[in-house]
């Protein structure tokens, strides 16, 4: 049995309540906007695109990409990498993360786990097209430092979607029905569908990652991949921090791929993605058992060009979503915050709003302080600033609520 000295506790008491009353009584000041931004290398003359973005535990960052002549038909291509050290303004020199030797490895995201483990994820481009990758991984214990990481493990995810034909056919059906007079095109797209989910290969292969992976209270990891192929989305699903996948259901609209994954408050999770199709606005999905079923494909009120997207669950529990804020072209760049778990976007703040050019696939995260980290494709294609980067900016989320 445990014996407590009341007087002590007493004493605590009115401390807490004179405490609580001292902060009542003078608010802590609003935070004010906080911006700064930086290429992580000088612009390139190769093709540089598709960036990841984590913060180590020793607070430096880490960012990924990759590089070549090309994407999936050049294969040069490789994943570069580079570190922001604490409290440094210099990013350390790319250095060769992954290279396939004759085939292109094209977009990266990050994620560092429980054990504090950096993994790595992009698509090995087998036959030199996007429906022929197939999702690699790699690991490291050893990757706070300035030079490539150490990695000790590699491996691939090979995925049997749950439910594949079932849920893709109803797709299909339901598109069909919701069109009261199919265009030729609209019936030769589903016609195409039926064949394709003959061939076994078409749903087991080309699927690859874009936006990073999701960890859940329960330790499920969900890494959201998509296929174009088929222009849907599924989840590798992960129950045992990495060492095993297994694959969801689809998510099927038939035009929405890339999806960032969200979750709320009450556990349903929310997928936002990239619209791959006509009706130029972000699509959105819902799942209500932690990411193995999913429900029909929507969209949401916010324009989209067929680009990337992220997006991250803030530590206050607002949503933040980086796109591009059009319906054509890639050149504005916005970041939006939702303090209603995706129902209203009240703020809107741009990181790129230029006349020309590229800023695009965008990534993500939210620091151990509180500071947002944005990473995204920076390209130029004017004089003196021709090329391609990668390009950081951190801010705070009172620079976002405080407009353009």
């Amino acid at each position: 049995m445990h014996h407590f000295d009341r007087t002590a506790i007493g004493t605590l008491l009115l401390f807490t309540t004179a405490l609580g009353a001292a902060l009542s009584a003078h608010p802590v000041a609003a935070q004010e906007p906080s911006y700064q931004a930086e290429l992580v290398f000088e612009l390139h003359s190769q093709h540089n695109h598709a960036p990841g973005i984590v913060e180590c535990p020793d607070g430096g960052l880490l960012v990924s990409w990759y590089r070549g002549s090309g994407e999936r038909r050049a294969d040069d291509v490789r994943v570069m990498g580079a570190r922001l050290a604490p409290g440094a303004t210099k990013w350390s020199a790319a250095e060769v993360w992954a290279d396939t030797p004759h085939f292109p490895d094209c977009n990266t995201c990050l994620m560092i786990d429980g054990k504090q483990r950096l993994w790595l994820f992009w698509p090995l481009i087998l036959a030199n097209t996007w429906e022929s990758c197939l999702t690699q991984y790699r690991v490291s214990s050893d990757y706070q430092h300035d030079s490539a990481p150490r990695w000790e493990w590699q491996g691939s995810i090979p995925l049997v979607p749950l439910n594949w034909d079932e849920k893709m056919l109803a797709g299909i059906e339901s598109r069909l029905a919701e069109t009261t007079n199919p265009s030729p095109r609209e019936k030769a797209f589903a016609e195409m569908v039926k064949k394709q989910l003959q061939d076994k290969l078409s749903g087991r292969l080309g699927w690859q990652p874009r936006c990073k992976p999701t960890v859940l209270p329960s330790g499920r990891i969900l890494l959201p991949l998509y296929t174009d192929t088929y222009s849907v989305s599924i989840m590798a699903i992960s129950d045992d921090q990495g060492a095993t996948w297994y694959a969801s259901e689809p998510l099927v609209g038939y035009g929405n791929i890339q999806p960032a994954v969200l979750r709320r408050n009450d556990g349903s999770l929310v997928a936002y993605m990239r619209e791959n199709g006509p009706l130029e606005k972000i699509r959105v999905c819902e799942s209500a058992d932690e990411g193995i079923h999913w429900g029909p494909v929507g969209t949401i009120d916010l324009p989209n060009p067929g680009s990337g997207l992220d997006a991250v669950r803030l530590a206050n529990g607002h949503f933040a979503l980086v796109y591009n804020d059009t319906t054509q072209g890639r050149n504005h760049l916005a970041v939006s915050i939702s303090d209603d778990e995706g129902k209203t976007w009240k703020w809107t703040r741009h990181l790129e709003r230029q006349p020309a050019g590229a800023y695009h696939y965008p990534a993500i995260i939210q620091g151990a302080d509180g500071r947002i980290h944005c990473v995204y494709s920076f390209f130029q294609g004017q004089g003196d600033k021709e090329g391609k980067s990668m390009k950081h900016a951190a801010f705070n989320e009172a620079w976002v609520q405080a407009g353009d």
